[in-house]
């Protein structure tokens, strides 16, 4: 027998009901639906060809080109170029890789994908998760390759392997960090072409106001200064100290502390920005 239940005030009176509540989602449920997108985004990536050919090409001209093009006309006493640059490149590509998750969630959000997400009952911040985590998956390959044609013009890891395995996941984590960037970017441009735009313009004078290529040393007082205390800046001489040798703690101390900071506030800024989407 079917149950009739009488109208409520709300209902007789033409006003909107209050939607119901969102189910709270456990932690572990929140693992397998973040694991469950960044099996799904590293499988599009797999299955596309020419997505994997710009993430291994890229890389490689970055360190070709700066390498023979300026390699010659830079000046490092007791170190050959080759070890400055091939740290440097790894920074500036990972910070590079975070424009990329704007860019890619924005292709999302224009085909209706982030809408079917939206719909089903996981976790809010999962989708994000998921595509960070496929992301950094991205990044280490990007950084390995890095290493890998380092290798051939001379870069060795005169610091130690397990030093440099440390270099890698301290890249792998900055890049995370600047994923969480580029996603709250795409969130606010929603289009792919303004989280391009948007993605990219404020990235270069970071990267080449740094020590990426060049000594801070070398650049006028006011840019010197402001190119020290840059976050592409940190974390590249930490990668180089975990690298070539050098002092650590100091500049890897620092490194984290500006990769917890980036992380902590665009994971915050970017879950608000997702919920209001809903």
């Amino acid at each position: 027998m079917t149950t009739v239940t009488s109208p409520t005030a709300a209902d007789r009176e033409g006003r909107p009901t209050a939607p119901a509540p969102r189910p709270r989602v456990s932690p572990g449920g929140w693992l397998r639906h973040s694991l469950a997108i960044t099996n799904r985004n590293l499988l599009h990536l797999l299955r596309d060809p020419t997505l994997m050919t710009f993430v291994v090409l890229q890389p490689v001209m970055f360190v070709v080109l700066f390498n023979y093009v300026f390699g010659g006309a830079m000046n490092f006493p007791g170190v050959d170029y080759a070890q400055f640059l091939i740290p440097g490149v790894i920074v500036q590509t990972v910070a590079f890789a975070g424009a990329a998750t704007g860019i890619g969630l924005t292709e999302d959000l224009s085909k209706g994908i982030l809408d079917r997400f939206r719909s089903l009952p996981i976790a809010r911040s999962a989708y994000l998760t998921g595509r960070i985590v496929a992301d950094a998956a991205r990044t280490l390959i990007s950084v390995l390759v890095i290493f890998a044609v380092g290798f051939l013009i001379g870069f060795r890891f005169e610091a130690g392997a397990g030093a440099g395995v440390a270099a890698i996941a301290l890249a792998v984590a900055f890049g995370a960090a600047m994923s969480w960037v580029g996603a709250w970017i795409g969130l606010v441009a929603r289009t792919p072409e303004a989280a391009q735009s948007g993605g990219f313009i404020w990235l270069f004078p970071l990267v080449f106001a740094s020590s990426v290529f060049v000594q801070p040393t070398t650049m006028p007082g006011w840019l010197e200064a402001f190119a020290k205390v840059n976050p592409i800046t940190v974390v590249a001489d930490a990668t180089r100290a975990l690298t070539i040798g050098g002092p650590v703690t100091s500049p890897l101390l620092k490194a984290l502390a500006w990769i917890a900071a980036i992380t902590a506030v665009f994971f915050a800024l970017s879950v608000q920005r997702y919920r209001r989407m809903q």
